[in-house]
């Protein structure tokens, strides 16, 4: 933890428009209803999408599940390695990438979101939803859910 004491979780994805700022909705009201004062952000590995809200079908998405996504995308930073506690992709192609930019000494604070998995079963990864259907926007809030959990049970042991 560093200056405001709060123990800080960014999570990552490709664009940073689908499943990290998900991610950061879906975190930010379960650790707030868990009791957690937690700091949470996201970000992208690519600027292609810097400073655009979430896709429409996320924000929609998210919105009918119950987590509004005020968010704009950026890329990853290299002090945002030192800053966060924990950096958590949303994928293997994401964890191989942020391994490359982070300096050896925070290398440990690297997850894959599906490390925190619950219940999920056949799955190893947040999937992107990018090109898929509204079925996978969902899916990706659910697996979110179930994963948050988690990582919420971790935080608190």
């Amino acid at each position: 933890m560093e200056d405001n004491g709060k123990y800080k979780i960014l999570f990552v994805c490709l664009g940073n428009i689908c499943r990290s700022p998900a991610a950061e909705g879906v975190m930010k009201k379960m650790s707030a209803d868990a009791g957690l004062n937690l700091e949470i952000a996201s970000c992208g590995l690519i600027s292609y999408h810097q400073g655009e809200t979430p896709d429409d079908r996320m924000l929609d998405t998210a919105e009918r599940r119950g987590y509004p996504l005020n968010h704009r995308a950026r890329k990853i930073l290299g002090k945002d390695f030192a800053y966060y506690d924990m950096i958590i992709g949303m994928d293997r192609n994401n964890i191989v990438e942020l391994k490359e930019l982070c300096p050896k000494e925070h290398q440990h604070k690297i997850h894959i979101m599906s490390e925190y998995f619950q219940n999920v079963k056949g799955y190893t990864t947040v999937p992107d939803p990018y090109y898929g259907d509204m079925r996978d926007f969902d899916n990706v809030i659910t697996l979110l859910e179930d994963a948050c959990g988690g990582l919420i049970e971790k935080i608190r042991s």
